[in-house]
């Protein structure tokens, strides 16, 4: 088919690759404008421009498609863009735009998106950190036909996954994004037999956009919910504690830690022991092991190494 391609990451990169390399001809791409990024806050393009320039392939970037929006003449271009690439179908995968529907009407075929959850559970943004942060042993790929609902749309196609118990954001998201280009490639080659299942009313949740505010750690919380919550947020934003230090406070980042039952009873956030196998701090509920920390500046780095450079103590406190 001739396809036109939105999306911006670097999950959305690899389906496009991967229709790319099952023959379908992707005539136009459009992604967000180029944003800062590095120590020199240089504009970067990203991974979805990088790889359309790399094959020659035809970019544009929008600030908006909305007619009646805040840039209508960006929108306008685009329609005209949209049009002259006279494509079968579209493919949207974490684009970062909201497609009004003159967009939806425009290829024959419609909108089809690669969605990183077995919908209707995790509508939204962020759908692989709140499914581990939830404790999901499941998620998948659904493959929608896009309506002007927030992923409402019919499923065409749905992939599940399975969730370790030690899965990162990191790691589930590689997992995903290669199942989105499985996926793509499978539901374009039947588009026309696929049947549309409406998504059912019961299960419906949303997956809110990570806020950097939730990067600080709550230690009255339970040990599991924030192993949990550490592995949703690797790697951004980072789960964080105050240290307080002989030169002041440094934030601390968490990586890696297992929740345990804890014996000892201690205010939440107290260090209980802390030794090469791992940093043990009581929670609201059992006792987190920490095995992966690091310091501002730093590198990431296992207990046994962490605690060389920075000892911590029984009965200190990592809290504000």
């Amino acid at each position: 088919m001739r396809l036109i391609f939105a999306g911006t990451p670097e999950f959305a990169q690899v389906a496009m690759a991967a229709l790319h390399a099952a023959g379908h001809e992707i005539v136009l791409v459009l992604t967000q404008p180029d944003r800062p990024a590095g120590r020199g806050m240089k504009l970067q393009p990203s991974p979805v421009k990088q790889w359309a320039l790399d094959h020659a392939v035809p970019v544009a970037q929008p600030r908006s498609l909305r007619l009646d929006g805040k840039y209508p003449e960006d929108a306008a271009a685009a329609r005209q863009t949209l049009l002259d690439a006279q494509a079968d179908a579209m493919i949207v995968a974490a684009y970062g735009l909201i497609l009004p529907q003159w967009v939806l009407d425009l290829p024959p075929k419609g909108c089809l998106n690669i969605h990183a959850s077995l919908l209707p559970r995790w509508r939204g943004a962020a759908p692989i950190h709140r499914a581990i942060e939830a404790g999901d042993t499941q998620t998948g790929i659904t493959i929608m036909q896009m309506d002007a609902g927030l992923d409402t749309g019919d499923m065409l196609l749905v992939l599940p996954c399975a969730i370790a118990p030690t899965d990162t954001t990191a790691v589930l998201h590689d997992r995903l994004a290669a199942l989105g280009g499985q996926a793509i490639v499978q539901a374009l080659a039947s588009l026309d037999a696929l049947p549309h299942q409406p998504q059912p009313d019961e299960g419906v949740n949303y997956a809110h956009k990570i806020d950097k505010a939730e990067a600080a750690l709550d230690w009255t919380l339970s040990a599991e919910v924030l192993a949990r919550r550490i592995r949703a947020f690797d790697p951004f934003p980072g789960m964080t504690v105050p240290l307080a230090t002989d030169s002041g406070v440094e934030t601390l980042k968490l990586w890696q830690a297992t929740a345990q039952a804890s014996v000892q009873i201690a205010q939440p956030g107290t260090v209980l022991s802390a030794d090469a196998s791992g940093v043990r701090v009581a929670c609201g509920e059992g006792q987190l092991c920490l095995t992966q920390l690091q310091r501002p500046g730093g590198k990431r780095l296992g207990a046994a190494d962490f605690l060389r450079g920075c000892p911590l103590q029984p009965g200190q406190r990592l809290v504000a």
